[in-house]
């Protein structure tokens, strides 16, 4: 019987060190693999400072561009940069900037037809040469689509063709041979970053806006408002203030919550009972006593716009299962503990 051949296993020449101490680990053939690590991110760490001091006038340009588009901002990219290109589409997006990624050798052959006079072309080429660019780059220019590129190189083709050049500081890739795209893609993902971030800013993008485009997962669960888990119109357990406490008991067992809120004839909310206010006023005329006698004024409530985790945050930090959520001095709703917990909040 035929044998394969003999797997080989690269073993350490040192003893795996301490995480903590800071030592490196030296292979059999050699090299040190800690180092090398280490000489990779503190290339690119340089590169990314060289990166923020370099922005300027063509930053916040390219900026107006992307907040005046009507319609999509259109990412485009060649090999590793298109890969680079699909994530920063995808973080414009989440972040609100409308925008999508198309490859530039299918936009030759059709999807052309997927960008509008009323988008922008967002173009990346470390080199600025890469030819699958150039039917993307004439289509711009044909229909008056504004056209920005991200290069290394500021003579290149693409620098010269864009209505904004994003030019990359001259930094060295972080492969020992300087060929593979390492420091460059860093680059154009941190820049893409900004990007998003500053487009964000600009818009006033809020947390609610955020939980729109982001309903599922944790960071959705995050994101929940007090009004999304809270139980509301007849699931309210409200009394009168003028109503016997053996009526508001009847309200508090058949409701559920171990909780009644006392509202005026106007609406307005004026108190709460619970648990603890029934056994502080544990006495023989607590049955014929009025709902505004036992209940405890000004309670902690919460606004049903406020997050569902600072509801559950308020709940553990005084001791309490229930919170109503008032808004303009009317209940709205009640949230229990273990709505919270059952959204997944945490």
């Amino acid at each position: 019987m035929m044998q394969g051949p003999k797997r080989t296993t690269r073993m350490s020449a040192l003893t795996m060190p301490n995480s903590q101490d800071g030592a490196t680990i030296q292979t059999a053939d050699g090299s040190d693999d800690l180092a090398s690590a280490r000489r990779v991110l503190n290339t690119e760490a340089d590169a990314l400072a060289a990166l923020a001091k370099s922005l300027g006038s063509a930053f916040s340009a390219a900026l107006d561009i992307m907040a005046a588009t009507k319609g999509r901002v259109i990412i485009s990219g060649m090999g590793k940069s298109g890969h680079i290109g699909g994530k920063i589409a995808a973080t414009l997006a989440s972040t609100g900037t409308p925008a999508f990624f198309v490859h530039p050798a299918e936009a030759s052959h059709g999807d052309l037809g997927m960008i509008t006079k009323v988008d922008s072309i967002f173009a990346l080429s470390n080199s600025g040469e890469t030819t699958e660019l150039a039917d993307l780059v004439a289509f711009a220019a044909r229909f008056r689509i504004p056209l920005i590129g991200v290069t290394s190189v500021a003579d290149s083709a693409l620098a010269k063709a864009v209505d904004v050049a994003l030019v990359l500081p001259k930094t060295p890739e972080a492969c020992p041979m300087g060929l593979a795209p390492t420091t460059s893609t860093t680059l154009m993902m941190a820049l893409g970053d900004a990007l998003s971030v500053a487009l964000l800013e600009r818009r006033q993008f809020s947390p609610a806006d955020f939980h729109a485009l982001h309903p599922g997962g944790k960071l959705g669960r995050r994101l929940l408002k007090v009004a999304d888990i809270m139980h509301s119109g007849d699931d309210i357990p409200l009394v009168s203030p003028d109503m016997a406490m053996s009526e508001a008991l009847l309200t508090m067992t058949a409701k559920r919550f171990g909780c009644v809120g006392i509202i005026g004839d106007e609406g307005q909310f004026l108190g709460i009972i619970t648990d603890g206010d029934l056994r502080r006023n544990m006495d023989p005329g607590l049955l014929s006593a009025k709902a505004r006698d036992v209940m405890t004024v000004a309670p902690t409530t919460i606004g049903p716009d406020a997050l569902a985790s600072e509801a559950l945050a308020i709940m553990n930090d005084h001791a309490i299962t229930n919170l109503f959520v008032v808004e303009n001095n009317r209940a709205q709703g009640i949230v229990h503990i273990h709505d919270c917990l059952r959204a997944g909040v945490a």
